[in-house]
């Protein structure tokens, strides 16, 4: 994939973030999620790609926009695999909360696993710790792994979990394991980052949340040298049916970072509210400036970016 491509996709996210940032802390989840969906529709339409969603909003019955298998871009060349999530952390935005982003990965065709719509228990960790886990041990022999890895104390790591009550065995035992721990109620794909984001002060993601979100965070931590592991979790037997006719036929299987993201990837993210490591969208007379990342695996460039918006001259997403 051409390198150009990165900086393209950027624009993409810049453009779900300026329209979901408007819907901050006014208590609506749905208008904030469309609000983003359909800014990043409109901008994926001018990137000089064929793209086809196989992470979206849904499928085509569920979703008008971006749903698994449309086509968006405008050109017919590369074709490219698209995982997206316009919105990630639409709670954090409706409750003016932290850590929201706006979120696309492309990878070349086949290049993405397919994750159904469901669970997926899962453990992230940074370049330090790469190699030492293991989904199958417990929590607390991967801290022990983890700690050992960075040359740390257990005590002095620093755990993300979303703030589920199916996670409360898994809270008290990382608790008397003695490492630290940071409850989210949303936004695992930040927080997968966020492991391998220096002065995040986080080592480490465990619990169950989204298998599509943990494609995009396979696909950021490819382009960060971190590692993940995750294992599908059907919530009932319509998944489990659905999942074996989209050919997986292994429920316990484990799915490694590669196994996720194969090829080679590019990742971008713009925080729509202030987080661990972007800054959220903040509006001023007439513009708006806005804060991303933006990442390739084949070289492992990381770019910050800091971008000026002028609305007078600028096309509208919204």
């Amino acid at each position: 994939m051409d390198r150009n491509l990165a900086l393209e996709v950027v624009r993409v996210t810049e453009a779900a973030a300026l329209a979901a940032a408007r819907c901050m802390g006014r208590g609506d989840n749905v208008s904030a999620d469309q609000s983003a969906v359909t800014a990043m529709r409109k901008a994926l339409g001018d990137v000089q790609f064929r793209g086809r969603v196989v992470i979206g909003e849904g499928e085509r019955d569920e979703a008008p926009m971006l749903y698994i298998g449309e086509e968006v871009g405008a050109a017919e060349n590369p074709r490219v695999d698209i995982a997206v999530d316009p919105l990630e952390g639409t709670s954090i935005v409706a409750t003016g909360g932290s850590n929201a982003l706006a979120v696309i990965a492309i990878a070349e065709e086949g290049g993405f696993f397919h994750a159904p719509d469901t669970y997926m228990q899962k453990i992230a960790v940074g370049p330090e710790a790469k190699g030492v886990i293991d989904i199958h041990a417990t929590p607390t022999e991967n801290l022990r792994r983890i700690a050992k890895a960075k040359n740390e104390y257990v005590e002095d790591l620093c755990v993300v979990i979303l703030d589920r009550p199916r996670h409360k065995e898994l809270i008290e035992e990382v608790r008397a394991a003695g490492a630290r721990i940071k409850l989210i109620g949303d936004g695992d794909v930040a927080a997968a980052i966020a492991t391998s984001t220096p002065d995040t002060g986080v080592d480490v993601l465990m619990g169950i949340g989204g298998a599509p979100e943990g494609v995009l965070a396979a696909a950021a931590l490819k382009c960060l040298g971190g590692d993940f592991q995750g294992i599908l979790k059907f919530r009932n037997r319509e998944e489990a049916e659905r999942a074996n006719a989209m050919g997986i036929e292994d429920p316990a299987k484990v799915y490694h970072l590669n196994d996720l993201a194969r090829s080679h990837v590019m990742f971008a993210a713009t925080g729509v509210t202030f987080g661990d490591f972007l800054h959220g969208v903040r509006f001023s007379s007439g513009g708006a400036k806005t804060h991303s990342i933006v990442m390739r695996s084949s070289s492992r460039t990381v770019r910050f970016i800091e971008t000026s918006h002028h609305f007078e001259f600028k096309p509208n997403y919204d």
